[in-house]
């Protein structure tokens, strides 16, 4: 005999339908909350990995499923968080939060293949790099506060449950986060002078043409690379107008020459480079008033998984043009 509280043969499950369609806002969370598409999924798998070791029962006793799930998802980046502090102290050179691609503007051009992560992640202010690396500095407490009532508007007694600490102390964090902010956010309306900043950067790159770059860059122009250890990448920041521009001009005597593509970064214009068809590095631009305040390169090889190679022969994020030599 069929339990009513379960599908029958044949039937599909109500309620499994909702829980899978909450893998998408779990996953906008968790990469916002840690600023890593790999350790997101990560954290997504574990959260339905304790939702299905429940009993049925256990699981009808739950009167919102997804409220449960964002709980835990937000409990685990919370303790990874922490741990990630430890773990940065290891960590060789700068750290930058994982590159997201703008997966809207190749799907088409995919062939095979499920689903990817990267699909899964809503592009906006708050996920561009600019915005990562403010929340980066952040303790993990207000990060999460700010993230889930200030991003995602879970309420202050919701986000009181989940940190461990009293309404009027998440408000405490939130406002000490917030404070912490400050990123613009982004004019839609300057996306193309944006785009062109970045475009006039990289001809001015490959032209080695150190004036152009200077006068695209502000006065305290920053450019900050991560290889992890895994590749080579300048250990700490390069500060200065001047000092960026030289960095990267001296950068192609020192690598075999790569093709460099204009692309969409977290949401914003940014730069791919590729050698032999493989992305060895992936540049986000933070552009203001049409000139470049920070560069962040990421070539850590971990980093770039969601950057496969693929959709780049037909992409319209930007035609392959000359060669040049890896990036910061």
């Amino acid at each position: 005999m069929t339990n009513p509280s379960e599908p029958g043969p044949g039937r599909p499950d109500p309620s499994l339908s909702a829980i899978v369609g909450e893998r998408r806002r779990l996953t906008n969370l968790a990469y916002r909350l840690l600023g890593s598409l790999a350790d997101a999924e990560d954290v997504v798998q574990e959260t339905y990995a304790r939702w299905y070791a429940m009993s049925p029962r256990q699981q009808e006793d739950i009167d919102s499923p997804g409220a449960w799930l964002t709980t835990v998802a937000s409990r685990i980046c919370l303790d990874l968080l922490r741990s990630a502090r430890i773990r940065r102290e290891r960590y060789v050179g700068e750290w930058i939060p994982e590159p997201l691609p703008d997966r809207a503007e190749w799907i088409s051009g995919r062939s095979g293949g499920g689903l990817d992560p990267a699909d899964r992640v809503t592009l906006d202010e708050s996920v561009s790099m600019a915005f990562l690396v403010v929340l980066d500095a952040m303790t993990p407490a207000e990060r999460v506060a700010f993230i889930l009532h200030d991003v995602f508007g879970y309420p202050f007694a919701d986000v009181a449950a989940i940190v461990g600490r009293s309404p009027a102390a998440c408000r405490q964090l939130a406002a000490s986060a917030r404070r912490r902010i400050r990123v613009p956010r982004p004019d839609p309306g300057s996306s193309a002078r944006r785009a062109d900043v970045v475009r006039a950067f990289k001809r001015a790159w490959e032209a080695k043409d150190i004036d152009a770059l200077i006068g695209l860059l502000a006065p305290d122009a920053t450019a900050t690379g991560d290889g992890g250890g895994l590749v080579t990448a300048a250990l700490h920041p390069v500060e200065g107008a001047e000092q960026v521009a030289r960095f990267f001009v001296g950068r192609p005597a020192v690598a075999a020459s790569v093709t460099l593509q204009e692309c969409t970064v977290n949401g914003q214009p940014g730069l791919v480079a590729q050698r032999d068809g493989v992305t060895v590095s992936v540049m986000a631009f933070d552009v203001t008033d049409d000139r470049i305040n920070h560069i962040w390169a990421v070539l850590n090889p971990d980093k770039l998984r969601s950057w496969t190679t693929e959709p780049f022969s037909t992409s319209p994020c930007g035609p392959a043009d000359r060669k040049v030599g890896r990036g910061a």
